[in-house]
């Protein structure tokens, strides 16, 4: 799921998030992000806590860590790839 992708990533670069954070982040509503955060806590992939109204998030499970780390690197060196193409291809013209 591309929005559990995107929450994932966001998660993994700033340690901790609560809910709002990472629905202004994403362009979500709370409650929307609340149930895609639960989805993934049903799954060991991320843990709440709780501070106040507050509820915080984070990544638990780092093989998800990895797997999103080795996707984003996998995503730039494609890019790469195609930019270098269409560059190439601009000269050749």
């Amino acid at each position: 799921n591309g929005t559990r992708l995107r929450m994932l990533h966001a998660l993994t670069r700033a340690k901790e998030l609560c809910v709002t954070e990472l629905a202004v982040a994403l362009g979500m509503k709370p409650q929307a992000v609340s149930n895609q955060l639960q989805r993934l806590a049903d799954r060991g992939i991320v843990e709440p806590r709780r501070d106040g109204l507050q509820v915080y998030y984070r990544i638990v499970d780092q093989c998800a860590v990895g797997v999103l780390e080795e996707a984003w690197c996998l995503l730039e060196c494609a890019n790469t790839r195609l930019s270098e193409r269409m560059n190439a291809g601009r000269v050749a013209s």
